[in-house]
């Protein structure tokens, strides 16, 4: 089975993806976004534009997670932002078509909260503080800029199965996502501020400088 979650940037995906991986045993991530910055890199920079315009990432993706969908003996999770219906049909669409299993989700919620969001995961807290209130979303300008049009394409139907994520938690909505993919996750054992220390970890590996 493979567990897609798309979202807004900001959205809480990969918050997600690595608290179901972390308390589902034998999952694994894989992350489409690798393929896409594998590509940027190896273009000039006045070539590096969106990488999912690359035809090569689009079967890029499908072909690595064919893979590991054939391959591994578990659950695969794709945390990844796709608002383009081609772009959807030609990754999600095509991997139901050689018959896998694919339970997709898009995590919403409303423009204030994900721009909290934005504002406060990687090193956030600290650039506010030595930058001012609004250096966090200074250094998330891309993902502001791209967070109306993701918002309106992902409420789509196309792009069900929606969750809605304002007044939950990541380890709630982790939870909710197995209920509906009927999968059992491990119980959360962790206090609020081991959780946020976790959370901390992950988002600053997940800081992109190019």
């Amino acid at each position: 089975m493979l567990l897609w979650i798309n979202g807004p940037f900001g959205g809480g995906k990969t918050q997600t993806a690595h608290e179901i991986q972390r308390r589902l045993p034998g999952s694994v991530i894989c992350d489409p976004e690798h393929v896409g910055f594998g590509l940027r890199r190896a273009l000039p920079p006045e070539l590096r534009g969106n990488f999912q315009d690359l035809v090569s990432w689009r079967q890029g993706v499908v072909e690595v997670l064919d893979l590991a969908l054939t391959k591994h003996d578990g659950v695969v999770i794709a945390p990844m932002t796709v608002t383009d219906f081609g772009y959807f049909d030609e990754t999600v669409g095509r991997l139901r078509e050689k018959g896998h299993d694919v339970r997709h989700f898009s995590l919403l919620a409303q423009r204030e909260t994900v721009l909290k969001r934005l504002h406060e995961r990687g090193f956030g807290h600290l650039l506010q503080y030595v930058a001012g209130k609004d250096a966090g979303l200074r250094r998330e300008s891309w993902a502001v800029e791209q967070l109306d049009h993701c918002l309106e394409r992902l409420r789509e139907p196309e792009f069900a199965e929606h969750l809605w994520t304002d007044d939950t938690t990541v380890p709630k909505t982790a939870d909710r996502i197995a209920v509906l993919a009927g999968l059992t996750l491990k119980p959360n054992k962790e206090g609020a501020l081991r959780t946020r220390l976790r959370q901390i970890r992950v988002g600053v590996k997940h800081i992109r400088f190019d």
